[in-house]
């Protein structure tokens, strides 16, 4: 079994989205500072961070657009761990329903590499990202995707697939090791009330349990 980590690393000072603060990272109580506190010879280290939610590889609820949707504490852990993967791999700018074409989706989490990610913290990935269409967006719905990856701007997939329930994860990176297909796939935030968006370790298992179920029973 092998574990890929498709994730950012969260960095102080990192920019996620041109226009939003950065990432503060720093302490709340130094190692220095506790020795005062315990025992000599004992130390420990608390952090802060302040951060807005959309930063670097993160999970959107559906109350990130519909204020009467779940939010992350809502969210049911199958919808989020464990999930059978297909990554579909696409050089094009505009991804349209034709990249999903033939392929089982249902019941999937759907990874959309466009390798974007090797322009991440320059000023080129803020300009002429891929992104997916509308009608991409509604063929994912159609086909009863459980999970979605998308870096697309358009509010009109957001609102598809977030209106269907379909949580949408962003910012991913490192799938090049990813087969098409044969692999599960975890994106799990904190349990938050009232919080649509916050970042997660994203990672795919590839191999065992039992060869992921003998690759989906032979494809």
């Amino acid at each position: 079994m092998a574990l890929i980590d498709l994730s950012h690393t969260i960095e102080h000072g990192m920019i996620t989205y041109k226009g939003l603060p950065a990432p503060l990272i720093c302490d709340y109580l130094s190692r220095e500072a506790s020795r005062q506190l315990y025992a000599e010879g004992t130390e420990f280290h608390i952090g802060r961070i302040d951060l807005v939610a959309n930063t670097g590889t993160y999970l959107d609820s559906p109350f990130h657009r519909y204020a009467e949707g779940k939010d992350l504490s809502e969210l049911p852990l199958d919808a989020l761990a464990g999930l059978e993967g297909v990554v579909v791999r696409s050089d094009a700018m505009a991804i349209t329903r034709d990249a999903f074409a033939g392929l089982d989706l249902r019941g999937k989490a759907v990874l959309v590499q466009t390798k974007w990610d090797r322009h991440w913290r320059t000023d080129d990935y803020f300009e002429g990202n891929p992104f997916l269409t509308e009608e991409a967006a509604f063929h994912l719905k159609e086909a009863g995707v459980k999970l979605d990856d998308t870096r697309g701007k358009s509010c009109p997939v957001h609102s598809t697939l977030l209106g269907a329930e379909i949580p949408i994860v962003e910012h991913m990176t490192g799938l090049d090791p990813l087969p098409e297909s044969g692999f599960r796939f975890f994106a799990v935030p904190p349990k938050i009330k009232g919080f649509g968006t916050f970042p997660v370790r994203a990672f795919a298992m590839v191999g065992s349990p039992r060869e992921i179920q003998s690759q989906n029973v032979a494809g």
